[in-house]
């Protein structure tokens, strides 16, 4: 079991091409359930894990807002999402992220064509790591780990963090009619 992000999702398998995909994950789980809802589980200040903060650039004890949500197909969760937001651009550029409550933070960020993707991480995470603590409490049996990414946003060189852990439901999801 790997403890360090991966520059590529090779040996991801079955969720190789939900893991490299680099458009808005949002938009592609509403293309195969269209009722696709976001579930806000947490918004507060809080500190970040240690490999979060290094590359926010973020010293110890740096408050960040936290923000945790489930996208939710049907009465089925399929993601579970973990962004970190440095405070400093809650007061600049990402000021209007505090207020999205319910909305999916995918659609904000990639409405914008100021803001800039860095490249896509890849790690398996199992119960030694909080986000899949996290995340496996929402499946039903989870598994032993399970596959997450992470990219770095930014807009006006103030960055955020977003990382998605993918439940295993997803695999299960039909692919999009081709008209």
């Amino acid at each position: 079991m790997t403890t360090e992000w991966l520059a590529s999702a090779w040996q991801a398998g079955a969720w190789r091409g939900w893991l490299s995909d680099r458009g808005s994950l949002t938009r592609r789980l509403r293309e195969r359930c269209p009722g696709l809802h976001v579930m806000r589980l947490r918004q507060s200040h809080g500190l970040p894990d240690e490999d979060e903060r290094r590359p926010l650039g973020l010293p110890r004890r740096r408050l960040a807002l936290l923000r945790e949500v489930l996208l939710i197909c049907g009465d089925t969760p399929l993601v579970f999402a973990h962004s970190v937001i440095p405070l400093a651009g809650l007061r600049g550029p990402w000021v209007g992220l505090s207020r999205l409550g319910h909305s999916p933070l995918g659609a904000a960020l990639f409405a914008n064509p100021r803001i800039l993707r860095h490249p896509l991480e890849y790690r398996r995470v199992d119960a030694r790591h909080p986000l899949y603590r996290s995340a496996a409490y929402h499946v039903t049996a989870p598994p032993a780990s399970l596959w997450a990414r992470r990219s770095l946003f930014t807009l006006d060189r103030r960055p955020i963090l977003v990382t998605e852990v993918f439940l295993p439901e997803i695999l299960e999801l039909p692919c999009p009619h081709h008209r």
